[in-house]
């Protein structure tokens, strides 16, 4: 064989190895890739470790002898093999109500305020009071003189619950509340005879000076509560030291609404025009909302000022621009606290606190206050009165509650055979502002005289149709619920509920809204197919709690054959009978509204209004 043959082979044969390691190599993965199919490869490797682990877990649970089991591994240490028995004893020691009950507690402490709802600079220098603010007002002698027994049989008698120190004996008429002619002519005027269950242990205990927080139902009179004593104690300053220009307010009440600060202004007015005609000095009032000149309320600041009814929006802006000085303020009111805590307002409420010069009395009131707002609003209070006539959202036993099943596009048409029920004035309510406008426009076109308010109309719109509404110049008010927390209406009958509010505490101030001052009065509710179970649930709790028969569709809707027996606690964040604190759909949608504005929330800015 020639050499060239040979030479040729052997480069024949080298090729082909050569095309066959080309072909047999891997390609090229670039350095990321690698890493990912590495991070999967272990990802993979520990969902099987975790999973082996939950079977693990889940067996030594079921088996009691597993705790030997768990002694011997070798793998585990000491430490680890401590925390899990420990663990494993704790669960059964537990039994279920204790567990749920445990686990509310937790849900309760997270979703609790940290900060204490005071102000910045209190905060911050650690201020704390421990004695309440002292006044000259004392009871009578002839009340100071019966005994204690007496005091809880007349509470019990009116169902009366009080908790605090030292808490001021109930007065059960307005002459011995030393109250002067002038306010005793002004109380006549209005009808009034005698004080409510509320005005009977409420009045002495704020003119006593106290803190306090006072839950009753709608329309039992909590505004005369804070109203009267306010008035008393700035007749007391006046008497002692006029006023000068520039000077005051003394007393600031707060209110969530515009429409509420106004008939609260109103209150105010009446009863300083009884004063002046009696022969007392002048009280003077200012009115601070949004939607109205804010010459008007600085003429009255300018000349000295003794009460201020304000909205938390209006009052932040005049504070900041130094329009009104809150150094000589001594008692603030919180009117509906747990609906303008709700809303959105207690960083604007922190900052209004911080513009006091000293201590002040806090008063807090509302119809619904559930657990979580009052273990809050404490922390603002020293030594407080907290005051409770009846539950803490229950519904007003004068008020007839009536359900009718209605589809969502018949709910309109239906709404005019409900509006026959009673003669005229009504309420109407509707949850979103596109109903109200739609709900006025086919009562207009079917002759009705109705008027509407909401959140998208100016302000002296709202006025106008308020004012005609009480005059009784129209005969339906149609609203979202920026009416239904405080507005009283007189002769109220009816109130319809053109759609199931969202939570149950919103549904107990529409209702509230008639059945006020011992009237009686209807409620109809048109329900649909959309509305949440856990609040038709809740509703279902009222009706039994009310002594109300409860519709066998609403129970088909609930998806149970009858109301399950309420254990009286509820839920803890809202107040719904129905459901626990584990369960809350209110609770639930504003964590889901938290984490939607992660990272859009300004942290640099003075105050809410800024966000």
């Amino acid at each position: 064989m020639s050499e060239v043959p040979v030479k040729r082979y052997r480069r024949e044969k080298e090729e082909s190895e050569s095309e066959e390691d080309i072909d047999n190599y891997e390609p090229y993965v670039p350095v990321k890739e690698r890493k990912k199919q590495k991070l999967l490869k272990l990802g993979r490797l520990g969902q099987v470790a975790a999973e082996a682990a939950a079977e693990t877990k889940s067996s030594s649970e079921n088996d009691p002898d597993d705790e030997e089991e768990w002694g011997r591994r070798y793998n585990v240490s000491l430490l680890d093999q401590h925390s899990e028995l420990k663990r494993i004893a704790e669960a059964r020691a537990l039994s279920a109500a204790e567990r749920q009950a445990k686990e509310e507690e937790h849900i309760l402490e997270s979703v609790a305020q940290s900060k204490a709802l005071m102000g910045v600079a209190e905060l911050a220098k650690g201020i704390q009071y421990s004695e309440p603010i002292k006044t000259s007002w004392r009871p009578p002698r002839c009340i100071l003189e019966l005994p204690e027994s007496r005091h809880e049989r007349v509470r019990s008698e009116l169902r009366i619950l009080v908790e605090g120190e030292n808490v001021p004996p109930p007065i059960k008429t307005f002459q011995h509340m030393k109250f002067p002619k002038g306010i005793l002519r002004g109380l006549e005027a209005k009808g009034i005879k005698k004080p409510t269950p509320i005005q009977v242990q409420g009045i002495p205990a704020v003119l006593s000076g106290r803190d306090m927080i006072g839950i009753a139902f709608t329309g039992s009179g909590k505004t005369l509560v804070f109203t009267l004593p306010i008035i008393m104690l700035c007749l007391e300053q006046e008497v002692k030291m006029p006023f000068i220009r520039n000077e005051g307010p003394y007393g600031l009440i707060i209110c969530p609404s515009r429409e509420l600060a106004k008939q609260t202004h109103d209150i105010i007015l009446h009863f300083v025009k009884h004063l002046k005609q009696a022969g007392a000095p002048e009280i003077r009032s200012c009115l601070a909302i949004g939607g109205v000149p804010v010459s008007e309320c600085m003429e009255v600041v300018q000349r000295g000022v003794h009460i201020m009814v304000a909205t938390p929006g209006r009052l932040m802006d005049m504070l900041d621009k130094k329009m009104v000085r809150l150094n000589v303020c001594r008692y603030l009111c919180m009117d509906e606290a747990d609906r303008m805590i709700d809303m959105g307002f207690e960083e604007d409420v922190r900052t209004i606190f911080s513009y006091f010069a000293g201590q002040r009395q806090t008063l807090l009131f509302s119809a619904t206050m559930p657990r979580k707002i009052q273990n809050f609003a404490r922390s603002a209070l020293v030594r407080p009165v907290t005051l409770n006539v009846g539950r803490a959202g229950a519904a007003s036993l004068a008020v007839r509650q009536e359900l009718e099943p209605v589809q969502a596009e018949a709910r309109t048409v239906h709404l005019l055979h409900c509006l026959q029920k009673t003669p005229p004035p009504v309420l109407v309510f509707a949850e979103r502002k596109q109903h109200v406008d739609a709900i006025h426009e086919y009562l207009l076109l079917k002759g009705v005289e109705a008027v509407a308010i909401h959140g998208g109309k100016d302000q002296e719109e709202r006025s106008r149709a308020v004012e005609a509404f009480r005059k009784g110049e129209k005969d339906v008010l149609v609203a979202t619920d920026v009416a239904s927390k405080g507005l009283d209406f007189e002769n109220i009958q009816h109130v319809i509920n053109y759609d199931m509010p969202e939570d149950i505490e919103n549904y107990v101030h529409r209702i509230g809204r008639t059945g006020r001052a011992g009237g009686g009065g209807v409620a109809t509710t048109l329900l649909g197919r959309a509305t949440d179970t856990s609040v038709l649930r809740d509703l279902a709790h009222l009706l039994t709690e009310a002594g109300q028969r409860v519709p066998p569709f609403l129970l088909d809707m609930i998806g149970e054959p009858d109301v399950p027996a309420a254990d009286g606690q509820g839920c803890s964040y809202c107040g719904g009978l129905g459901h626990r604190i584990t369960e809350c759909p209110k609770l639930e949608a504003v964590q889901n509204k938290q984490a939607s504005n992660i990272g859009r929330r300004d942290y640099l800015a003075n105050t809410a209004a800024d966000y």
